[in-house]
């Protein structure tokens, strides 16, 4: 297949602005988009380049993340006024080619579709406490639709004797990154201080609070643990629900349909003033791993642990421009 880096056409750019709002880990955003020239197909690709070979070597959060931006992709078709036609994984010899997406049949969004659509740009990704006001039952179930609805299961711990054992399990991976120079060195590689101002990575003030505050361990962007092994002071109170999202089999196509179930429950929560923490180091280990799939994952394979809760604010994250991340696929000869 041949590309070229010409100017994309409006609505392969539109789709791609949408897909770059999707999370990944450490901000990497590893994913790459093929439009071609009539501007009405658009292939998602993972870019491996981006890959993370110490903390995502089967590249698992790799394809997450791109499935993330797989339904932002969908979620903008439905935007535009037309139901999205969705082959994964249509190149079996190509793995990094995940998906392609073509127009189908003029439709009119829902108006869930719509306020999705529109907490696209409202959701981020919080690397602290969050306030101590619990969030509504409804909500909680909402989520919990929201996941199945995308063929991922979404399990919230309400017994502390199972968010003690993830909690130190999540504890247990942190501190075995935090001494590990290989995972220290890659993390290291995606973060950036704000005279180094990038679009990709994390910002080392991503929190100024010290990564263990709350019940589940955080990355530490910032070094702080160097400095203060332990935080000053704990707000178990402000951890916020904590939930496992998992799936029944644990192959690529679950790690994509993972990726698009996390998406619709990160933005119904956002409609809902409501932002989410990942805490997957334990997932990152593969004992670790199987610990939380025969302990809390009723025999569903994990892929996603995170914190939801209510912020007092919210700071937009810099985003890869559609230019770079979009290119066009040149004309094939007669």
């Amino acid at each position: 297949m041949t590309l070229v880096r010409t100017r994309p056409g409006h609505a392969a750019t539109y789709l791609v602005r949408a897909a770059v709002t999707a999370p990944s880990l450490y901000h990497t955003q590893p994913w790459a988009f093929v439009a071609d020239t009539r501007d009405r197909i658009l292939e998602l690709h993972a870019d491996r380049s981006r890959r993370l070979l110490l903390t995502g070597p089967y590249g698992r959060e790799l394809i997450i993340s791109c499935g993330a931006a797989l339904f932002n992709v969908r979620l903008a078709v439905r935007h535009l006024g037309f139901a999205p036609v969705v082959d994964l994984f249509p190149r079996p010899a190509d793995p990094a080619y995940l998906a392609r997406v073509a127009w189908g049949v003029h439709s009119d969004p829902t108006p869930e579709e719509q306020y999705l659509y529109d907490a696209l740009r409202r959701r981020h990704t919080v690397r602290g406490p969050f306030l101590p006001d619990p969030l509504p039952a409804s909500l909680l179930d909402a989520l919990l639709e929201q996941a199945r609805r995308e063929g991922a299961t979404l399990r919230f711990l309400d017994d502390p004797v199972s968010r003690r054992h993830l909690a130190a399990l999540v504890r247990a991976a942190e501190s075995r990154h935090r001494t590990d120079r290989g995972h220290v060195a890659e993390q290291t590689r995606w973060t950036w201080r704000l005279a180094a101002a990038r679009d990709d990575g994390v910002r080392a003030d991503a929190s100024v609070l010290h990564p263990d505050r709350t019940d589940l361990a955080g990355r530490d962007y910032a070094g702080l643990t160097d400095m203060f092994p332990t935080p000053p002071r704990r707000w178990p109170a402000r951890t916020g629900a904590v939930a496992v999202l998992g799936t029944e089999r644990d192959g690529r196509p679950d790690w994509l349909r993972t990726g698009q179930a996390l998406q619709r429950v990160l933005l119904h929560a956002a409609a809902h003033g409501v932002m989410a923490a990942f805490h997957t180091q334990p997932l990152e280990l593969p004992r670790l791993r199987a610990d939380i799939r025969e302990t809390i994952g009723a025999g569903q394979h994990p892929q996603m642990i995170l914190r939801l809760g209510y912020v007092p604010y919210s700071r937009s994250t810099p985003r890869r421009p559609a230019t770079e991340v979009l290119t066009t696929r040149a004309p094939r000869s007669a």
